[in-house]
């Protein structure tokens, strides 16, 4: 019975860090839009790419429609923003010609 109780705790303990981990997550998406593409960062890509779907987001607004074209999960915040501004530099440009497109 305490063994049970021991394996039991430990799940738990297990499950609430993988529940934790997966919240941080922060995804950098590129959209294929009408006119080229758009790239950008959010936590919650699901909601994100209803929202540029509906036309609620300025900078797509005028470029419907859209369509997911890729993604990058990263846990780090911080990582996950420089990672956007990298692909939307000349370099990260050709980065995603070359291996994504």
């Amino acid at each position: 019975m305490v063994e049970c109780a021991r394996l039991e705790s430990e799940y738990t303990a297990r499950y609430r860090e993988f529940e934790s981990l997966t919240l941080r997550l922060r995804y950098v998406y590129s959209l294929q839009c009408k006119d080229g593409y758009y790239i950008g960062c959010t936590d919650d890509l699901k909601s994100r790419l209803d929202r540029h779907q509906k036309g609620y987001v300025s900078a797509t607004v005028k470029r419907l429609p859209v369509k997911l074209n890729f993604y990058f999960a990263i846990e780090d915040k911080y990582k996950a923003f420089q990672f956007e501004k990298y692909l939307k530099s000349g370099s990260g440009r050709a980065f995603i010609k070359k291996h994504l497109i």
